[in-house]
């Protein structure tokens, strides 16, 4: 079903590695399909709570292919006409879909993340960072600029001043600098990493789906937003949650002193 990638299930997890480690993790058309479908499946899957998303081998991602680059060929194929349209159908089909993803996701990053691979990175809710990894959004350094909205994302994720910083230079931080700039929330041995990501997903995935789902939904529709429209947003979301079974859950299991059971409804 999936190609460059791996998609499993374990319990209320579903862990999304990218499988190109020889490319260090580089995009295919192939991969840029299956993480869509990937979060397609984790979506529909009412088992599945949280999802990490990591890198197979020694880097996380590497962006864009440089073999292909060098080519002209797959992603990097065609005039300005034809590209702009593989973009949009292509690479921008991923921040689409995530945008549109209500269940947590958690980047566990477990070495280079480079180009439209820190972007896929601020995509994600969550980033645990492996110590000795290094970031970095290096476009301008093959003469590029992020297609698939990375400077949106990266200046989403720590502000536009630093964010502008980054993109001009192309420079690369390691973990550390990245964990001061918050760019990633957590730096963590390597050896450390995958346990980390997946304690993090399952300590979100112990709580309300539901109310899990409309938060993460009402942050991220929020963000842009006046007052008043987030306001109303939250009102309403707060109006569905309040008449939830879990909510009703939640409150008798604080009061009686035992873990809740959620259902999810």
């Amino acid at each position: 079903m999936f190609s460059d990638i791996r998609y499993e299930t374990a319990g209320s997890v579903a862990t999304i590695t990218l499988d190109r480690p020889d490319a260090r993790n580089a995009y295919s058309s192939e991969m840029v399909q299956s993480l869509v479908q990937a979060f397609d499946a984790a979506e529909a899957d009412p088992a599945i709570l949280a999802v990490v998303l990591t890198g197979a081998g020694k880097a996380f991602h590497a962006g864009g292919d440089l073999k292909q680059m060098r080519a002209g060929s797959g992603m990097f194929a065609g005039g300005p006409v034809e590209l702009r349209k593989q973009y949009i159908d292509g690479i921008q089909t991923i921040p689409r879909r995530i945008a549109q993803f209500d269940k947590p996701l958690i980047a566990a990053i477990n070495g280079s993340a480079i180009g439209a691979g820190l972007d896929l990175a601020c995509m994600c809710d969550v980033r645990v960072c492996a110590r000795g990894a290094q970031l970095g959004s290096t476009f301008v350094k093959v003469g590029l600029v992020p297609g698939d909205g990375g400077a949106y994302f990266l200046a989403r994720t720590i502000g536009f001043a630093r964010a502008l910083e980054l993109v001009l230079t192309g420079r690369l931080v390691d973990a550390d600098e990245a964990l001061a700039l918050g760019l990633v929330h957590r730096v963590v041995a390597l050896e450390e990493l995958a346990d980390a990501a997946r304690a993090t997903a399952e300590q979100i995935a112990q709580n309300s789906p539901l109310a899990v789902r409309l938060t993460k939904r009402a942050a991220y529709r929020s963000w842009d937003a006046d007052l008043e429209t987030a306001l109303e947003l939250a009102a309403s979301y707060q109006g569905m949650v309040q008449n939830t079974d879990d909510h009703r859950e939640a409150v008798a299991a604080i009061l009686e002193k035992r873990p809740p059971a959620f259902k999810g409804r």
